[in-house]
């Protein structure tokens, strides 16, 4: 599809842990949202950048990881696109991990535009794991070292060991209301009708 008059530029950086078992098939399929959306008939002929300088996105079969550092011409409707990915990566990743895109406002002039105008640039961020709890460790993981980061302007980093636990609380009361919003309506132990739970059970670890 032709993008020339796209509004955005958006980038796509991260590397997910995929399982050992992950096929370049299934990878291809999985990022189905992203080379489709570029115009692309398949993943080779999508993966690569609209930027030489960029790797653009790539299967590391002997890591098992998928890299992407990636930058296609596009609209809002790329957020769509997103979450279909995100949805079929989650069967794929062998841990959590997060994946940062920003939209970079392709018509806006900083030289030109009045002074008081603002560029539409957006920056967000999302999460893929093959659980909740992965999912929510590495949430808790970034959140621990942007606090952390921000907090050792003023203090010592070993005084931030309670500001560390709080946010290990609030992650643990999260994580315990998704357990326990999962298991209403499933029936009792002993029915023979209870399976695995989504989370798994497993709390993300925390920092001691």
């Amino acid at each position: 599809m032709s993008r020339y008059n796209a509004p955005f530029e958006i980038h796509v950086h991260g590397d997910v842990p995929l399982r050992a078992d992950v096929s370049y098939a299934q990878l291809q399929d999985a990022l189905k949202p992203l080379w489709k959306y570029a115009g692309a008939k398949s993943l080779a002929d999508g993966a690569e950048s609209s930027y030489e300088e960029e790797p653009g996105i790539k299967f590391d079969a002997t890591e098992h990881l998928l890299r992407m550092c990636w930058t296609v011409p596009g609209d809002e409707d790329f957020r769509q696109s997103l979450d279909e990915m995100c949805m079929s990566l989650n069967d794929l990743a062998e841990q959590g991990a997060a994946i940062e895109i920003t939209f970079y406002d392709a018509e806006f002039d900083e030289e030109e535009e009045a002074p008081d105008a603002e560029s539409r640039d957006d920056f967000i961020m999302m999460f893929v794991g093959p659980n909740p709890a992965a999912i929510m460790q590495v949430q808790r993981d970034l959140l621990v070292e942007d606090v952390v980061n921000l907090m050792e302007r003023h203090f010592d980093g070993a005084e931030l060991g309670g500001v560390v636990a709080e946010i290990d609380k609030l992650f643990s009361q999260r994580f315990d209301a998704l357990v326990n919003s999962l298991e209403i309506g499933k029936p009792p132990r002993g029915t023979g009708g209870s399976g695995p739970g989504h989370g798994g059970g497993r709390r993300p670890r925390h920092l001691h």
